[in-house]
Formats: C-alpha cells, structure tokens, sequence
C-alpha cells in the first residue's frame, strides 16, 4: 500500500512549483512599481484637472462634492457627499496606476508618470 506522499508526488510537486513560480512573480512585479508625478481628475469621463504630487494641497473637486488631498508621496480624497464613501476609504494612492473612484458623483483621480503614461504592468 502507497503513502500519500508517494500516491501524490507528482501533484505535490506540480502545487510546489506553481506557489515558487507566482511568488517570484509577485516579487518581480512588486519591485516595478514607479513613484507617480500627477494626479489627473476625470468627471464623467472629461479631464477636468491635473495636480503635480510635488506641490501639496487641498483642493474642492466636482463643484465641492469631493475633497481631494494632495501630499508629496500620496494622494487621497479626504471627504465626499457620496452615501457609501467608498471613495474616501479607498485611502492614499501614490503608484502608476493606481485610481480612486466615486461612482456616485461619477468621479475618478489616476496616477500618473511624469511622461504622462500610466504604467501598464501594476
């Protein structure tokens, strides 16, 4: 009579390479990420603003339903008349990439890289 060791070594071993190989890739891809350089604001699909995460701020969004927080490493919208405020506990963004949305008041802020491109791989 097998053990179950040697009844699944084959299946085993395939679960072993599968874990070592998704982990190698999630470290390869978590050491592509890029610092963001602009914080752009879309309104139902329109470009309205763009904010430099080098110069912090506060600034009123979509007639001052959204506050949007600008930092030197981050940014976050800090308060929204939305009734769920999904939006506000998304939390602070800072890669390329990354995006905050506010269904309700149909708002979106992206990170960007300092080319203006969002990076495709994060």
């Amino acid at each position: 009579m097998k053990t179950f060791f040697a009844k699944h070594r084959s299946d085993l071993l395939l679960i072993c390479a599968l874990l070592i190989l998704s982990g190698a890739m999630f470290l390869f891809f978590l050491g592509k990420k890029q610092e963001g350089a602009w914080a752009v604001v879309t309104v139902d699909g329109v470009e309205t603003a763009r904010y430099s995460l080098a110069e912090p701020g506060t600034y009123p969004l979509n007639g001052g339903s959204n506050i949007l927080e600008v930092s030197k490493d981050a940014v976050w919208l800090s308060s929204a008349n939305c009734p769920d405020k999904l939006c506000v506990n998304q939390g602070k963004i800072r890669f390329t990439g990354e995006c905050i949305v506010c269904l309700p008041n149909k708002l979106t802020v992206t990170i960007e890289g300092a080319d203006g491109t969002i990076d495709l791989v994060s």
